[in-house]
């Protein structure tokens, strides 16, 4: 079992170098997704990261218990885990404790990788754009943070995506 996790800004090139990971890792990897269709801009974003997968993706869209999905043996990315987050503060029409959010996704996450596979996990370093200007806005950027250093600390190998270019965080892999 490895763990690998990339982060970076948003539109920094952190899904296609976690793809391009993924098929040189495996040639049919499993592509699980997280995201909860908002709108329809989202809905188009998430399209177009569709058409840039082929056929030898297996596909998975899962926007909370990712530990009911077997990937054992498998090569597995989980894109993303700022929207994952999402999934369980926004829970049941409001904003969650952040502390209790941040217990469940902590557990979940450790469910989920008890598998022997190889996991890349996405995230967005939503922290280093200043402080928000509103409540919620601050929590979810404390709950994302605090849950990013978690799987930082149980990784392997971080990258942090910059310009379309991966520097190497931690570990020598990746």
């Amino acid at each position: 079992m490895s763990i690998c996790l990339i982060t970076g800004g948003q539109r920094s090139g952190k899904s296609q170098y976690a793809e391009q990971l993924a098929l040189s890792l495996a040639p049919n990897p499993v592509y699980l997704a997280t995201a909860h269709v908002w709108d329809d801009e989202f809905q188009e974003r998430v399209k177009r990261h569709q058409e840039r997968r082929g056929p030898e993706w297996t596909n998975i869209e899962e926007e909370r218990w990712l530990s009911r999905h077997n990937v054992e043996g498998r090569v597995v990315l989980v894109d993303c885990l700022t929207l994952w987050a999402t999934n369980f503060f926004f829970s049941d029409g409001a904003e969650a404790d952040v502390d209790a959010a941040l217990e469940m996704m902590k557990k979940e996450f450790d469910r989920f990788t008890l598998q022997d596979a190889t996991f890349i996990f996405v995230t967005n370093e939503i922290g280093a754009g200043g402080t928000p200007v509103n409540d919620v806005q601050r929590r979810f950027t404390d709950l994302l943070g605090w849950f990013n250093q978690y799987v930082a600390s149980k990784a392997d190998d971080v990258v942090m995506m910059v310009c379309g270019i991966p520097v190497k965080v931690k570990g020598n892999g990746a």
